[in-house]
């Protein structure tokens, strides 16, 4: 009869866990807190530059919530979901005005604030007191969808129910912190989505997917996702002093919050939005961009306008040299434009 399932995944852990992420030295309920909102959707090896940058630049709640968006946007900038750093500013506001600076201490007070679900909540809480709490993150739910062979996506609300009732029968007694980090090592390191490494998985006596066969099939694929095609135009528009226009994007939808080239679907709508002629129209090759519902066709155009001072300029649209763009977020793509202008790859 195998011993318990948290036994044999913390005795794993012991000797194969990873141990020397930068958020576990210290593992601080804000440093828990930001690297669990950065690790949504991303991937660690990425995560580890732009968490090591945050935390020289905003050490804490308070240097967080007193930062501008434009420069809490530009340390976030190539991780994308841009909703989940607009959360993070707002939940730092809150905690200086209503909590002296803090985090609160309990699962309900945390998912009350902005961007913070139950698993994060529970991540922080495990990991900054090493109380055990159940946590269900994308590695998680497939370790345990899995381990039981709970057919259906994980993403769904009846699955998920069941996942979490699952991953509460689980927990230990004690070593919280360890508890969480080592479910989280195993589906990423030994129970991958695929090729999964089941002759060094410390709970494969066990498995249902396993003993079934059916490890390839679980967890069942989330349901496709509609994805429509965008073409835009770009404008790549310089002022004599070598300076760029810039937009800032409305706080919703895509790439909302961060300061882009000007675009729409013509570049006579693009013009005439900004009040100014074009000179020296150079249409550039296109780029291809994807975003998990989108894929994006840009096509710049690089020009001079025609009177700069006629550009209708504003807190939301201006000039800015290569300096001050780097204290801006900007789309990759954009990003990537003006890197090859200011190379001289773009004439």
């Amino acid at each position: 009869m195998p011993s318990a399932f948290s036994d044999r995944l913390l005795a794993w852990w012991d000797k194969n866990g990873r141990k020397d992420l930068p958020w576990q030295n210290p593992r601080t309920p804000y440093r828990v807190w930001i690297s669990e909102i950065m690790l949504q959707q991303t991937q660690v090896a990425t995560v580890i530059p732009y968490f090591e940058r945050w935390m020289k630049s905003f050490p804490d709640i308070e240097s967080l919530a007193g930062t501008s968006q434009d420069k809490l946007l530009a340390h976030w900038a190539g991780l994308g979901y841009y909703a989940r750093a607009r959360n993070i500013h707002k939940t730092a506001v809150i905690c200086l005005e209503q909590n002296g600076g803090e985090l609160p201490a309990s699962s309900a007070e945390l998912t009350a604030l902005p961007g913070i679900g139950l698993s994060t909540a529970n991540a922080i809480i495990s990991q900054s007191t090493d109380k055990p709490a159940a946590v269900l993150d994308g590695n998680v739910r497939r370790v345990l969808a899995r381990h039981t062979a709970t057919r259906g996506w994980t993403g769904a609300a009846a699955v998920q129910k069941k996942l979490w009732e699952l991953a509460e029968t689980r927990l230990p007694m004690n070593r919280g912190a360890d508890y969480t980090q080592a479910i989280m090592d195993l589906g990423a390191m030994v129970c991958s989505r695929s090729k999964p490494d089941c002759a060094n998985c410390p709970v494969r006596l066990d498995c249902e997917a396993r003993l079934q066969g059916r490890i390839d099939q679980l967890p069942s694929p989330k349901p496709a996702t509609r994805v429509s095609d965008v073409t835009l135009q770009m404008l790549i528009l310089k002022d004599e002093k070598g300076r760029v226009l810039l937009e800032k994007r409305p706080g919703t939808g895509i790439w909302g919050g961060l300061w882009c080239l000007p675009a729409g679907d013509s570049l006579e709508c693009i013009a005439t939005a900004l009040g100014a002629g074009l000179n020296g129209k150079k249409t550039l090759s296109p780029v291809e961009h994807r975003l998990s519902h989108l894929r994006m066709t840009i096509h710049p155009v690089l020009a001079t306008p025609g009177n700069a001072t006629q550009v209708q300029c504003s807190s939301e649209r201006g000039w800015f040299d290569r300096e001050q763009q780097t204290n801006l977020g900007l789309p990759k793509p954009v990003s990537d434009l003006l890197s090859r202008l200011d190379n001289g790859e773009l004439k």
